[in-house]
């Protein structure tokens, strides 16, 4: 019988087959525009590696709103995609015809009809075998969540600039924390490491309603206006078809969380570790982190309450909130437990230069390399 995890956790490593679910609401009289539009994206993701299949489908109530369904082996090749510039190019003819978006993305757990488990021998149990590696597994367990959605946002500013962007991210008054009846924003952190920015934000409800909330807000757009000119790649957040670029761009998923459950301590504190993967191997690492944080959540001698790992291509940042300090376990910290997962990390990191670090001193040289500075990490006050 599937049971319910103790542990509060999320996750893109399951391996499980991913249904992504788009909704549209089009332009009126951009029916016909949108289905040419359509044919185009749907022959270019056709021959993306890890897609299965999709549909398109037009409601009977109101036919300006439009349900794109598609199937992937599993959440990385998609997440892959998604975050690429082939994506971008791929969608922006959409904008044209299409007045609103929302994406939701689901592991498969059940479904009826077809057989997710292939029959141990027997005349088609290679057919089968086939079949499951083709269309993926379906999610082992459901997993325990906590009501909250998490993202993160991910830029680079130019060098030298990094003191004046950190004053001006810090110093602005946060936005009202109240999006709607359904929807608040629970935390958001913002950390520097060299000139790259990470905003990690914590919301219950709806993360784009939220999001669209905070980039109304006027401190919030007076800050943003005056982060521009020190940006590498320019934006205009005013131009919708530009914000849209930026934020696709900016996106950094949250792939993997995990929380202990039942341990309330009163104190944590929040840190970030950056850990700049090689070419290709951001995925691999962020997993070996990932798989890592479940087993110190478990170890109640561990310091580290929670772990979200984000990922974007080869960027990789590991937010930690510990009950004690980063180096109480410096091999916690590090996100690996003995020799051979720290050859491993070595292997994946683009700036692993002081070879595999093992020892306790090896462990803290990296900490002070990786570690992000934390420029604010803001909270609502308890009545909201």
């Amino acid at each position: 019988m599937t049971t319910l995890s103790e542990r509060i956790s999320q996750s893109a490593f399951d391996d499980s087959r991913l249904r992504v679910v788009l909704l549209l609401d089009l332009y009126d009289g951009a029916q016909n525009q949108f289905l040419e539009v359509y044919e185009q994206l749907r022959r270019q993701v056709s021959s993306v590696p890890g897609h299965i299949s999709d549909e398109l489908c037009q409601s009977i109530e109101n036919p300006s709103q439009w349900l794109i369904t598609s199937e992937w082996e599993s959440a990385q090749p998609f997440l892959a995609w998604v975050s690429s510039e082939a994506h971008v190019a791929t969608v922006q003819p959409l904008h044209g015809c299409v007045r609103d978006t929302r994406s939701l993305r689901f592991s498969v757990l059940r479904e009826t009809g077809r057989s997710s488990v292939p029959v141990p021998g027997g005349p088609f149990a290679e057919a089968a075998a086939a079949a499951d590696r083709r269309d993926g597994r379906l999610q082992t367990a459901p997993r325990r969540g906590d009501g909250v959605v998490r993202h993160a946002l991910t830029f680079t500013v130019k060098p030298g600039s990094e003191a004046v962007v950190a004053k001006l991210l810090a110093g602005y008054a946060s936005p009202q924390a109240r999006v709607d009846e359904h929807t608040r924003l629970r935390r958001t952190s913002l950390f520097m490491h060299g000139n790259r920015v990470v905003r990690a934000v914590e919301v219950e409800g709806d993360l784009l309603a939220a999001l669209r909330h905070v980039s109304c807000q006027p401190e919030v757009r007076a800050v943003e206006e005056a982060v521009n000119p020190y940006l590498e790649l320019d934006r205009d957040l005013t131009d919708p078809a530009s914000a849209r670029v930026f934020f696709t761009r900016a996106a950094l998923p949250a792939v993997h969380h995990v929380a202990a459950a039942g341990r309330e301590p009163a104190d944590l504190r929040r840190h970030a570790l950056f850990y700049p993967a090689k070419a290709g191997c951001g995925a691999a690492l962020a997993r070996l982190l990932a798989g890592q944080d479940e087993c110190a959540v478990d170890d109640p001698a561990s310091p580290i309450e929670a772990s979200t790992v984000f990922q974007r291509d080869d960027v990789v940042v590991r937010l930690l909130d510990l009950s004690g300090p980063i180096d109480a376990r410096p091999a916690h910290a590090l996100g690996v437990q003995g020799g051979h997962k720290a050859a491993v990390l070595a292997r994946l990191l683009d700036s692993a230069k002081d070879g595999v670090p093992t020892t306790d001193e090896e462990i803290s040289r990296f900490l002070a390399r990786s570690e992000m500075r934390l420029i604010t990490d803001r909270r609502p006050p308890a009545q909201f």
